[in-house]
């Protein structure tokens, strides 16, 4: 079974707040003030463009009775995912496959490893011969055929 943590490990930790702050009704201006923080820095965190500091992950979980260092420990695992992103520039040979297919989002942002279920099972719906290749020799024969089959196709 998996740990609260495990599942929700990789995600900004400003977007978990913002969350928290929902399910306890908590505006997020007044709860910034009663922090002593600019509610622009709280604000910045909880949409994901700032990252989360000691000082003020201590502040908060003070603040909300959560335990001392959970924000902390999703910022680090937040970062090593964004880290493991950039370095992770391996993909398929984008000249081959058209941009149409992935029509909702930008084929730069597309995380290739973490995404393969939806990538293969979106070109083998809706692609053409060549795009079918191109998703084979990247991911490999068996891995396509094992996700096929999992997900009825």
């Amino acid at each position: 079974m998996k740990t609260q943590l495990s599942i929700i490990k990789g995600i900004h930790p400003g977007f978990i707040l913002d969350r928290e702050l929902k399910e306890r009704h908590l505006r997020k201006g007044p709860f910034a003030i009663s922090l002593q923080e600019f509610p622009q820095t709280l604000g910045s965190i909880t949409k994901g463009k700032r990252r989360m500091n000691t000082n003020l992950a201590l502040k908060i979980e003070k603040a909300l009775g959560i335990d001392e260092g959970y924000f902390m420990i999703l910022q680090v695992y937040y970062d090593i995912e964004e880290t493991k992103r950039r370095q992770n520039k391996e993909h398929p040979d984008l000249t081959k496959l058209r941009r149409i297919l992935f029509w909702d989002t930008k084929m730069e942002n597309i995380d290739w490893e973490k995404q393969k279920n939806a990538i293969i099972k979106r070109v083998f719906e809706r692609g053409n011969e060549i795009e079918k290749k191109e998703i084979i020799r990247f991911y490999g024969r068996e891995n396509v055929n094992n996700i096929l089959k999992t997900h009825g196709k």
